[in-house]
């Protein structure tokens, strides 16, 4: 069959004069040629992308239910992930531990050492960047059901290091090893839940991905807290077990998980993409009008236009061309979430013992602290409905870096006063709730949208494993700035991170762009055309006309 191309003829390559921008007459005849029934396919994925524009929350949810919940499920697997990185923060202030692993300090008080805080939680974070990078290759060429519960059933039996462990070296062993599967977990539960679920519940489902992690930092302070009368081994060994207790119903829950569609369409297997949509979607689907076949073919358009424009889907490639600049920016989005300080602001536990605050007060405080974080997170799902990602994103880097240089004047005096100590605390507080309603729920958001299609799983590994690295940078530096054996500053650390915060903020500012409300074939037009970040957000996009892709400005509707 023979497929006519309308040849377009491009105004201007100015977006300012509101000219309709095509891509080339040649991309097109490629798209041709490679889709069967081209214009009936085009026509196909624009009336899939309208009825996608078109569902409210409320339809969303009642379409999807069962992607809602497989999402759920696989995310749960990050509560291990925040559980143990809150554990290990907060096992420096916890006593049983620090007497069992760590050193006599000057004041009197067991401490572990400074050097074995970093080693042990960069021990971490090298297994996060190894795992990463394994999962990116493993997910890509099987999927993410295998890839998933075969890194379930690695945690199930590193744990077994962690809880045995006889000194400090077994644990920093155990460390690396858990960190592998934990870097499956942080690629394999964002891409999923983008891939499943669509575009008015991505803020939903991939910031519940955040929830989980703050969820696990809640557990692990309040499981501290229980323990915190025991002398006994156990007070560190039973927190260590208690991670055994998530892997068994997350297997059960991936076994019965669909793929991916969009991995399946990648893939070219496309009649198992409407199974896969089937499986994800409720049986209200045809009276709500929703069809699976186009669906898929608007899944078939995005792909094939990523994959003609660009020539694979290495590493290497986010790298090239345009996908430099979305690769910057979820790196960089992820990288922010250590530098505007939360490596600080959010090891409150051990921060508030060391201006003044008891154990029982630290951790009491911590666990109030976490609550806080978790209604930050759930309150963010709303606001980032209506603002978007970006204001929130910024506005939440301009708070924290208030907030961080307030606690820094407070640590001034060398001797603070209880009044001092309990403001310091505050601050600490509104920053950790700021934090969760901002930079840390919208950055799982702006990583899962702003890659393409094609390179989402390959984009995401490269944004954690910058985020790892930034973690490492931040684990040498900030168990000096709190440790009483090294710098001891305090409060005075605040002014360290606010320099931090503040080069973060101008990188938003003028990199960040706005992704609410695109699906994966608009975001592919602003970035072929170079739109600047902050015009993004005023741009109409018309991404499935079967004659042209154009971008035009806002006011040139209608024209």
């Amino acid at each position: 069959m023979e497929t006519k191309v309308v040849h377009v003829e491009t105004k201007s390559s100015s977006v300012q004069d509101a000219d309709t921008l095509g891509i080339d007459d040649e991309m097109l005849l490629m798209m041709s040629e490679r889709i069967p029934e081209f214009a009936a396919t085009m026509a196909s994925a624009r009336r899939a992308s309208k009825f996608e524009h078109g569902l409210t929350n409320w339809e969303a949810f009642k379409l999807y239910p069962k992607a809602i919940l497989f999402s759920f499920v696989l995310s749960l697997a990050i509560i291990m992930e925040g559980y143990d990185t809150s554990l290990l923060g907060s096992f420096y202030a916890y006593p049983v531990f620090a007497q069992r692993f760590g050193v006599l300090a000057d004041n009197g008080t067991y401490q572990v050492t400074s050097k074995w805080q970093s080693g042990l939680q960069n021990g971490t974070q090298v297994g996060q960047i190894l795992g990463l990078m394994i999962a990116g290759l493993i997910a890509d060429r099987f999927g993410y059901k295998k890839t998933m519960l075969g890194a379930l059933i690695c945690i199930t039996a590193f744990i077994f290091l962690l809880f045995f462990a006889q000194n400090i070296g077994m644990l920093f062993a155990g460390e690396v090893l858990c960190g592998l599967p934990w870097g499956a977990f942080q690629t394999l539960t964002t891409t999923y839940a983008a891939e499943v679920s669509p575009t008015i519940l991505r803020p939903y489902l991939t910031t519940y991905v955040n929830l989980c992690w703050v969820t696990g930092q809640f557990i692990s302070t309040g499981v501290l807290r229980s323990l915190l009368g025991r002398t006994d081994e156990w007070a560190w060994r039973i927190p260590y077990a208690i991670q055994w207790v998530w892997p068994v119903p997350i297997i059960i829950g991936v076994l019965f998980a669909p793929e991916s569609p969009w991995w399946l369409v990648r893939h070219g297997r496309s009649e198992e993409a409407i199974r896969s949509l089937r499986s994800l979607t409720s049986s209200r689907r045809d009276s709500m009008g929703y069809s699976m076949e186009d669906t898929v073919a608007m899944m078939l358009v995005t792909n094939t236009q990523e994959e003609l424009s660009r020539e694979g889907v290495s590493y290497w490639d986010c790298l090239r061309g345009v996908n430099l600049r979305r690769t910057e920016i979820v790196c960089c989005v992820w990288m922010i979430q250590v530098f505007c300080g939360v490596w600080y602001g959010g090891n409150v536990v051990y921060f508030l013992q060391q201006v003044g605050f008891t154990s029982d007060q630290s951790f009491d405080f911590g666990l109030g602290t976490n609550a806080i974080g978790w209604l930050g997170t759930v309150c963010s799902w709303f606001i980032m409905q209506r603002v978007g990602r970006r204001t929130l994103y910024v506005s939440g880097l301009a708070i924290m870096f208030t907030m961080l240089c307030l606690v820094g004047f407070m640590g001034i005096p060398s001797h603070p006063s209880s009044a001092i100590s309990y403001a310091s605390a505050a601050m600490m507080l509104i920053f950790v709730f700021t934090y969760d309603l901002t930079v840390g729920p919208v950055g799982y958001c702006l990583v899962s949208e702003i890659p393409s299609t094609r390179l989402r799983i390959k984009s995401t590994v490269l944004a954690r494993n910058s985020y790892n690295i930034a973690s490492i940078i931040a684990n040498f530096l900030n168990p000096p700035i709190l440790n009483p054996t090294a710098w001891n500053l305090g409060g005075k650390g605040g002014f360290i991170w606010a320099a931090f915060c503040l080069l973060s903020f101008i990188w938003c500012f003028f990199r960040l762009p706005e992704p609410k409300d695109r699906s994966p074939a608009e975001l592919d037009v602003l970035f072929e055309k170079k739109i600047s970040a902050r015009k993004f957000s005023g741009m109409r996009v018309n991404p499935f006309r079967a004659d042209n892709f154009a971008i035009t400005a806002e006011d040139a509707e209608g024209k």
